[in-house]
């Protein structure tokens, strides 16, 4: 039983990863690469279907699939890599995904969350070890920045702060 940060509530994750133990009809979470893999296979999916991305993969290549994917999950593989930033800003500015934006992967901190949420990422999947509820905490840490967030932050910033 994972527990994430989702819209600064901690809650129990009801998407599982390929790999753990998915029934037919459960919220599935697959890599990018699985997904160009076998399109067919993976549209006809009875859940709610969600792709995770590496620091690699290009966002843009998701364009036309994004009106179909309930989640974008953006690997940050270290904390120093900040590549998912990057690619977070693009789902939310550029492509317009209003789906869940969660950042996962080995790299994720809880002194990260507040500038996650400012890039548009409302659901954060902690490292082991990590506290959630330190990390809910964060998202109070700063009441001002120095740098305009996402074009959305302030309506996301009622969901994921408020």
């Amino acid at each position: 039983m994972r527990r994430i940060l989702r819209r600064r509530e901690i809650v129990v994750d009801d998407w599982t990863h390929l790999g753990e133990d998915a029934v037919d009809g459960a919220a599935l979470i697959v890599p990018l690469a699985e997904l160009r893999k076998d399109p067919g296979r993976w549209w006809q999916w009875s859940g709610r279907l969600g792709v995770r991305l590496t620091p690699v993969d290009r966002v843009e290549e998701l364009a036309d699939e994004l009106p179909r994917l309930d989640l974008v999950a953006v690997e940050f593989p270290t904390p120093v890599d900040g590549r998912g930033y990057s690619q977070g800003r693009l789902l939310r500015e550029r492509l317009g995904f209003r789906g869940e934006l969660r950042a996962v992967g080995a790299g994720v901190r809880q002194d990260q969350v507040f500038l996650l949420a400012r890039c548009g990422f409302d659901a954060i999947e902690l490292t082991d070890g990590e506290d959630p509820d330190a990390a809910r905490r964060a998202l109070q840490r700063y009441d001002v920045a120095y740098q305009p967030g996402s074009p959305e932050t302030a309506i996301r910033r009622q969901r994921f702060f408020a």
